[in-house]
């Protein structure tokens, strides 16, 4: 397990800050800092570390306990924007190649679950979800799509003149309708895990 110290120096390069652009962010000094991340000083007060997670863009826990300790907890949907996923304390986890098997993504993903009380097709009480962020669909598939009644899940395909279809669950007879201009998708289904009713 790694050390304050090299937590704070490896958070540090990974916000793109040298010594001196965290020190005035923190209120320190560069030598501080430097004290920070070698351990000559161990002892940080609880203020300094509020105001240091805060210049490094992670939270308490990621300063304090690492990565490694940290285990993706499920964003709750809500029915109404923003997705759960602009939050700046939201982790991503890593799916591996065997669960994500022919789905094709590269980039970040959220453990989702429906908010109490909310409701979605596709997405049940209880039932887990891997999203992933994105602005298009570049397969047919399940996308969350917000529009002027707030956030849903549909499924989304190109038709013949390339204009984007969407159909739901709730309707599975009926034919799809083209996406609204006043929608847009802003994330993929990637993985979902049902509650066992049992």
């Amino acid at each position: 397990m790694d050390s304050l110290g090299q937590r704070i120096n490896r958070l540090r390069l990974k916000a793109d800050l040298n010594k001196a652009a965290l020190a005035r962010k923190v209120g320190v000094s560069d030598v501080t800092i430097s004290y920070w991340e070698s351990g000559a000083i161990k002892q940080i007060g609880h203020e300094r570390l509020v105001a240091l997670a805060d210049a490094l863009g992670c939270t308490l826990a990621q300063l304090l306990e690492g990565e490694a300790r940290l285990r993706p907890t499920p964003l709750y949907l809500r029915g109404q924007p923003p997705v759960p996923w602009l939050d700046p304390n939201a982790n991503h986890f890593t799916l591996s190649d065997e669960i994500l098997a022919g789905v094709g993504w590269q980039g970040e993903c959220y453990l989702v679950t429906p908010a109490p009380g909310e409701r979605f097709d596709y997405l049940d009480s209880g039932d887990l979800a891997a999203f992933g962020p994105t602005e298009n669909c570049d397969r047919p598939g399940r996308y969350l799509i917000e529009g002027a009644g707030g956030l849903y899940i549909g499924q989304l395909e190109y038709g013949n003149n390339g204009e984007l279809l969407f159909s739901s669950v709730s309707d599975a007879t009926s034919i799809p309708i083209p996406l609204e201009t006043t929608e847009r998708v802003v994330g993929r289904l990637l993985a979902r895990w049902r509650k066992d009713s049992a």
